[in-house]
């Protein structure tokens, strides 16, 4: 019987790199909302057609899609293969409405392992970086820093910050994800689903610490 994950992290917590070697590691088809989206509109079924009119007007799509888009995954991977999911749910109503779906389906959310990074480390890895406009090379001012001060290694051309990596901008989506995210965790963290990690580890720290947590919380070892 396949397993089910949800992942969560904040914003530059590395959570996408996470998410695709704990899918590999246990066999599971990682999946982010988008891509769950775009899957069934690509598959041209009733509900990627309808989601496809949402996000064609620029819409959120509603939660019901969102969900129906989950158990269509599901149903195609049959009982030997689970997922993890990525980016849904995002909210206590999403959670309840998936938890209400898997039930029917008779499924559940099995562990839902979180990346606890402070935000001041996020800042200093976000704010840090740098970009080549060129050829996209990313370097970072303490941990990654080009040869010359603000020059790319491999076309000299000069690095910038994108807007998006500003303090500002960083901070305002890290409250954004703690007010919308600090229930989600209260609620999994009732149910006993929750397995918090240290996310400021080393990159293969991180994977080794989530790999264990998850195996624990689902009495594999």
């Amino acid at each position: 019987m396949g397993m089910n994950l949800v992942i969560l992290g904040p914003p530059g917590a590395g959570k996408g790199t996470q998410a695709v070697r704990l899918a590999q590691a246990f066999s599971l088809r990682h999946l982010s909302s988008g891509d769950l989206l775009r899957a069934e509109r690509a598959r041209g079924s009733e509900l990627g057609k309808k989601a496809a009119e949402y996000m064609d007007a620029g819409k959120l799509v509603p939660d019901e899609i969102i969900i129906g888009a989950v158990l269509a995954q599901l149903s195609s991977l049959g009982d030997k293969a689970g997922l993890l999911l990525d980016g849904f749910p995002r909210t206590v109503a999403q959670a309840e409405s998936l938890d209400k779906a898997l039930a029917e389906a008779g499924k559940r959310v099995d562990a839902v392992p979180a990346l606890a990074v402070p935000d001041e480390m996020i800042l200093d890895r976000i704010t840090g970086r740098r970009t080549c406009p060129r050829c996209n090379a990313v370097y970072h001012v303490k941990t990654l820093p080009p040869a010359q001060e603000g020059i790319c290694d491999a076309d000299g051309t000069a690095l910038v910050q994108r807007p998006d990596d500003t303090a500002e901008v960083v901070r305002q989506r890290l409250d954004a994800y703690h007010r919308q995210t600090a229930p989600l965790e209260a609620y999994y963290r009732k149910k006993g689903l929750l397995v918090e990690v240290d996310g400021s580890l080393e990159m293969d720290a991180v994977f080794r610490a989530l790999s264990k947590a998850v195996r624990r919380r689902l009495g594999m070892e």
